[in-house]
């Protein structure tokens, strides 16, 4: 992966499919992005690509491998692989529900009772790791009219995959393969911590399994000069042991700390988590899904993330607790879906300062496609959905984004990342530089021919990046 921006879309979010995406790229972002995560492009079932049916095929609807290549002259390519789950809908799932429970295909996926050896108890119940609020499976009907209890973590839609069988492992080696061998040069690892499971734990990074699959799907796409990127939402102490044993992993905590330090003035808790935090790593503000909470439990403590959350609720733009509901189709305690910009207020200056400041932390920054054109709260499509996610999935038309280009926040949004992506500094050295002022931040590159410095203000939300004595960008 080549050490600049990373863009973060749907296929058919920036202009109606992947030939308008590679359209928009090279006219109006040739400079600004090195990479492209293209999110589930795969026929699905639900969840917007991340129930896939197959991984073999693209989605018509977007257009075909073809199109991902040209993409990949161009860009390096990012493709998801959920290794815990395949849609109810897929081909290979039917032939099982046709065949019935004692199909040769019953060991790919999760007989939840077998599983727990008849029956579960209330506390192996309590102690799973759950993302719903009910025990994690669907009762399935076979054709021969047999009723059994599948593992399903996440939506119905989505039916968990047994990865310790020697069928699971077939079934991840061929599609892993598949994917690197059409142009991955990273393979996302959605909900990787809950591929493996094992009784009486949480089932949820269970220990040593989880290093054992990480391992066997690394030595699957190393061959082809592909790596995996295993994604995971909890404690920062999980991404910083995935990093220590050698993996690139998410900065999640990024975006919450960066609010709190906008928010407040206060650059403390976010210096605390810059010294510490992975080097390999990819940083985000914004993602498909909402803001992370979860992910900064003891970075910052809890009276700081209760007037955090308080203060978005408050201040953010069009943004309310309703839409964290059930009511919007969402009961995720540990998101708050909004889009960064209105995090912020719709605020220009505090939104290129978050950025300016993300581009100079250690790692490869992420940029959801809303974010690159500092999109607003989409509450239309939001009320059309009664889903709290869509805040933040507003899809562009060709028009739209020739009208948000000539904003000055979006035009100033790519001059930063240009030269966040074109700059030598950034694979020289990172220096955390020591202010006395808890509102000032001050980072510096240091690589062969000089340093490059960004000067942040978090109580007049300014900043400076100079080179030298010349300077480069100032807001």
């Amino acid at each position: 992966m080549r050490n600049g921006v990373l863009l973060i879309t749907y296929p058919d979010s920036l202009g109606s499919d992947l030939s308008s995406l590679e359209k928009v790229l090279s006219k109006h972002f040739p400079k600004a992005i090195t990479a492209v995560h293209v999110l589930p492009f795969y026929p699905s079932s639900a969840d917007r690509g991340f129930a896939p049916k197959t991984y073999e095929m693209v989605d018509p609807v977007f257009g075909n491998w073809e199109d991902l290549q040209k993409l990949g002259k161009h860009y390096d390519l990012v493709f998801d692989y959920m290794i815990n789950h395949i849609s109810r809908e897929s081909e290979i799932f039917q032939t099982y529900l046709q065949e019935g429970p004692d199909s040769p295909l019953q060991s790919l996926f999760l007989d939840f009772d077998a599983f727990w050896g008849g029956s579960i108890t209330e506390e192996q119940l309590d102690r799973i790791y759950k993302r719903k609020d009910k025990a994690p499976y669907e009762e399935i009907r076979f054709a021969d009219g047999q009723v059994r209890k599948l593992w399903c973590t996440f939506g119905e839609q989505q039916i968990d995959l047994d990865t310790r069988s020697r069928r699971g492992l077939e079934f991840l080696e061929q599609n892993l393969q598949s994917l690197v061998r059409n142009g991955a040069k990273l393979i996302r690892l959605d909900a990787f911590a809950y591929a493996t499971k094992r009784i009486d734990t949480d089932c949820f990074f269970v220990e040593p399994e989880i290093w054992e699959l990480l391992g066997h799907c690394r030595a699957l796409v190393e061959p082809y000069g592909a790596d995996v990127l295993p994604e995971i939402h909890e404690h920062y102490s999980l991404q910083l042991k995935l990093a220590r044993n050698g993996y690139p992993v998410y900065d999640f905590a990024l975006p919450f700390l960066m609010l709190n330090a906008l928010y407040f003035q206060q650059t403390t808790y976010l210096k605390g988590w810059l010294e510490i935090c992975p080097r390999n790593q990819f940083t985000t503000l914004d993602t498909h899904d909402g803001i992370g909470v979860v992910d900064v439990f003891g970075l910052l403590p809890p009276e700081e993330i209760e007037k955090t959350k308080e203060h978005l609720y408050a201040y953010g733009a069009n943004v309310k607790r309703i839409y964290n509901t059930e009511k919007y189709n969402n009961l995720d305690i540990y998101q708050i879906n909004c889009t960064y910009y209105s995090a912020l207020g719709n605020n220009d200056r505090s939104y290129l300062l978050a950025r300016a400041v993300q581009f100079f932390c250690p790692g490869i920054p992420q940029v959801y496609y809303v974010g690159m054109l500092a999109g607003m709260n989409d509450l239309k499509l939001l009320e059309e959905t009664k889903e709290g996610r869509n805040i933040n999935r507003h899809s562009y038309s060709v028009g739209e984004i020739e009208e948000e280009l000539a904003r000055p926040v979006v035009q100033a949004l790519r001059h930063l990342m240009e030269l966040r992506s074109t700059h030598p500094a950034f694979d020289g050295t990172f220096v955390l530089e020591q202010e006395e002022d808890d509102h000032l931040l001050t980072i510096s590159w240091e690589y062969e021919t000089g340093k490059l410095f960004l000067h942040a203000d978090f109580q007049s939300s300014t900043f400076t990046i100079k080179e030298g004595e010349k300077v480069l960008m100032r807001l």
